[in-house]
């Protein structure tokens, strides 16, 4: 009996051994599961990262891109302010050209005749005080008469015969007297020019 009763003691502890090995085994086995998930935890967690890092990287440039463009908005509309305020008057001013004219045309006719009487002192002043306000607003005269014929300013009204070999390929006589508004034409020179 002492026998039998080693024999399940030892069968016993081989069951218990047994049971020992295979509770070691699945826990071998969890903790390998546990570190290979652990790695692929840590691998995609770096991917992420990676990811997350390139779409921030799309966002800044993104931001600057659009940040660039606002910048050059700005720019663009400040200088189209500034060209607006300069013009703002050509509509106005270009009407008064007429006036101008008629203002040139009477004082050069008394000039001419030698009869200032025609063209009297109160006429005078507001001729230059019409002048004046015009030129402080930008408006300055073209000088036409004597230089090169030149498309961009001028526009021929007539031909003739130059006087002097000299005068061949030059304004002779202004009709109309161009005018600049601040830099830019907004009325040719009407001319006459010698060939």
């Amino acid at each position: 009996m002492s026998e039998k009763k080693d024999n399940k003691q030892h069968q016993h502890s081989e069951e218990m051994i047994d049971d020992n090995k295979v509770n070691m085994d699945a826990t071998e086995t969890e903790v390998a599961e546990n570190e290979s998930f652990e790695r692929e935890a840590t691998a995609s967690s770096g991917d992420e990262l990676t990811e997350l890092r390139q779409q921030l990287g799309e966002q800044k440039d993104k931001f600057l891109r659009l940040y660039a463009e606002f910048e050059n908005y700005k720019k663009r509309a400040v200088r189209e302010k500034l060209d607006l305020m300069k013009s703002a008057a050509q509509d106005t001013l270009s009407a008064l050209l007429p006036v101008l004219d008629d203002f040139d045309r009477a004082k050069k006719t008394a000039e001419t005749n030698n009869k200032p009487e025609e063209f009297s002192e109160g006429i005078q002043l507001v001729y230059h005080k019409l002048y004046s306000i015009a030129q402080s607003k930008g408006l300055r005269p073209m000088e036409s008469t004597g230089e090169v014929f030149d498309p961009k300013f001028h526009e021929v009204f007539a031909e003739i015969p130059a006087p002097t070999e000299d005068m061949k390929g030059k304004v002779i006589d202004t009709i109309e007297k161009g005018y600049f508004l601040h830099d830019k034409i907004i009325r040719h020179a009407k001319v006459v020019v010698g060939k």
